[in-house]
């Protein structure tokens, strides 16, 4: 069995992630801009970062995936485009992978939702399923990049141990109403915040929708990230906060600051620990 201490998660910040488990190095969303550098998003717009990555794309270690969402500057940018390793697999979205494919990573997987890619190492395994998400409301919709959410099952001697879902860029739609249904069990849910505004437009879950997709999601424990980094947000932390608060869920969300690492619960012999359902605010 793999042992439970080696399974992690590093912040790096804005939807940045180092996912450790079952001896598979994982990195989401890479976004290494500095405080001050512009992400661009597209049809002439960008926004401004506020805040510092936890790391340099230099001292990312080796790496067996990339999980990119969609292709928006916050998520993909001029860094991780000239830094990261040509021959990494990336896992994405159709669209994202024949974009990546013309800057040479070669190894770029796009999928559609519910498609999958699987990875091996010895009697460990990572299956990286796409979910649908939706990235703005009505029309607004054709004008952003499709985007992908992602659950990512570990395994070991093929039973999974540990299920994470990361929403990626979505607002609440009915979209998004199979994932639980095909994925009743997920242990650790990663939702993207931020109530991102684009040209008045929200693109991103604020704090009411991100309760909200807890409560459809029903993960065993959550966490937040993509909600400070840029000005294109307009909701804070805070305001997940006060919905988690008044629905009763402190005790199921961690937050992570940038530079900090969560120790992700494995399940002990597929065994999964019962828990009351998460119900509206």
């Amino acid at each position: 069995m793999p042992d439970p201490a080696d399974a992690t998660v590093f912040f790096v910040g804005n939807a940045t992630m180092i996912i450790r488990s079952h001896g598979f190095t994982v990195l989401t969303d890479p976004n290494f801009l500095h405080k001050g550098q512009r992400a661009h998003l597209g049809w002439g717009l960008s926004t401004r970062r506020r805040t510092e990555p936890a790391m340099e794309i230099s001292e990312l270690p080796p790496l067996d995936l990339v999980v990119l969402s969609h292709l928006h500057g916050d998520h993909w940018d001029r860094i991780a485009r000239k830094g990261l390793d040509k021959d990494v697999p990336i896992v994405t979205t159709r669209h994202a992978a024949a974009r990546l494919r013309r800057q040479g990573f070669g190894h770029a997987v796009g999928l559609e939702p519910w498609e999958y890619h699987h990875e091996r190492h010895g009697d460990g395994t990572l299956t990286v399923t796409a979910t649908p998400a939706r990235h703005a409301p009505g029309p607004a919709n054709a004008l952003m990049p499709p985007v992908m959410g992602s659950v990512l099952d570990f395994a070991h001697a093929g039973e999974v141990d540990l299920r994470l879902h990361i929403s990626g860029d979505t607002i609440m739609d009915e979209c998004l109403s199979e994932i639980p249904r095909r994925f009743p069990d997920i242990d650790v849910g990663i939702v993207h915040l931020g109530g991102t505004r684009i040209l008045g437009v929200t693109v991103t879950m604020d704090g009411a929708q991100g309760v909200e997709w807890l409560g459809l999601m029903q993960p065993e424990s959550a966490l937040p990230v993509h909600y400070d980094d840029y000005e294109a947000f307009a909701s804070p932390l805070k305001d997940f906060q006060q919905h988690v608060r008044r629905s009763g869920l402190s005790h199921l969300v961690h937050y992570l600051m940038r530079g900090e690492t969560y120790r992700l619960p494995v399940r002990q012999a597929g065994v999964r620990p019962h828990r009351p359902v998460i119900g509206p605010g």
